[in-house]
């Protein structure tokens, strides 16, 4: 259904058909920034249309999306990004201020930096070197992305709470991503019965 919107925020609309470009664009602009597989593109960022689109065009060029809680502070998510070898941060203008402080504590002078601008957010100032929309620019809206080589192949890297020190890094792969899908499929999908 490439005409039935996918996303409504704001202002901001977008069809199903509108969003698989973006995330293709997503995709190609993230490997032209040299991100490939197995690379760990992290993201800082509320509800907005970006932080939907990543978990489908991050995985399409075979990267690992790492998405960081917006409610932790900024030594955690430095040791979240030093620790997860981010090479790219996605950032939503709302958490620039804990984002700034955050990268002064991270030994990582390769992390590419995007902020994301979110015309409806007043406020944030920029702390990457160019834009998310810059980079959709860039991006070819025709990218051949595929399938995993492996199921077993990681797509997302989460974090603990880290209640007795530092969070601890749980990978997800994609097989674990289908079934959890499949199961939500079915059980939300199954008629219900009164007793």
């Amino acid at each position: 259904y490439p005409d039935y919107p996918s996303v409504v925020y704001g202002a901001r609309r977008f069809t199903w058909g509108e969003t698989y470009v973006r995330c293709r664009q997503l995709a190609s602009g993230l490997a032209s920034c040299g991100v490939g597989r197995g690379d760990t593109v992290s993201i800082i960022a509320a509800t907005i249309p970006e932080r939907y689109e990543a978990p489908f065009g991050v995985p399409m060029l075979g990267a690992v999306l790492n998405a960081i809680n917006t409610r932790l502070d900024a030594p955690i998510i430095a040791f979240i990004l030093q620790h997860a070898e981010a090479k790219v941060l996605l950032v939503d203008p709302e958490f620039s201020g804990v984002v700034r402080e955050a990268l002064t504590q991270v030994d990582r002078p390769d992390l590419l930096v995007i902020d994301i601008v979110d015309p409806s957010f007043e406020g944030g100032d920029p702390v990457g070197s160019v834009t998310y929309d810059a980079l959709l620019e860039i991006g070819d809206p025709q990218f051949q992305w595929a399938l995993p080589a492996d199921e077993w192949d990681a797509i997302t890297l989460n974090y603990t709470s880290g209640t007795t020190g530092n969070p601890k890094g749980v990978v997800y792969h994609h097989r674990g991503a289908a079934l959890n899908a499949t199961s939500n499929i079915l059980t939300w999908g199954m008629p219900q019965h009164s007793t």
